[in-house]
């Protein structure tokens, strides 16, 4: 009898380990259908990191443009914002 027990146990936990394998929350289709969702994730997110990166360079040119179009005013036309006084000094030759 004892020679039948031991077997029919190792069966039983070979039939559970491979249920678990194939049907259980770490299954291989289970990890096979999140690799597929985290890829198409990660896909997704570098576009929306490449989109960040050029609105911030959008954003980056836009201030900087201001403020070249502000200094040119102030430089080359003289404006001044109000409360400000203007003098402009010119070098000896």
């Amino acid at each position: 009898m004892s020679r039948r027990v031991v077997p029919a146990i190792l069966l039983a936990l070979l039939a559970i380990l491979h249920a678990q394998l194939w049907l259980g929350r770490g299954s291989v289709p289970n990890v096979a259908k999140l690799q597929n969702k985290l890829q198409a994730l990660t896909e997704k997110n570098a576009a929306a990191q490449l989109a960040n990166e050029r609105l911030a360079s959008e954003v980056r040119d836009l201030k900087e443009g201001l403020e070249m179009v502000e200094e040119k005013a102030r430089s080359e036309l003289g404006m001044v914002k109000p409360n400000e006084m203007f003098v402009q000094i010119t070098p000896h030759k």
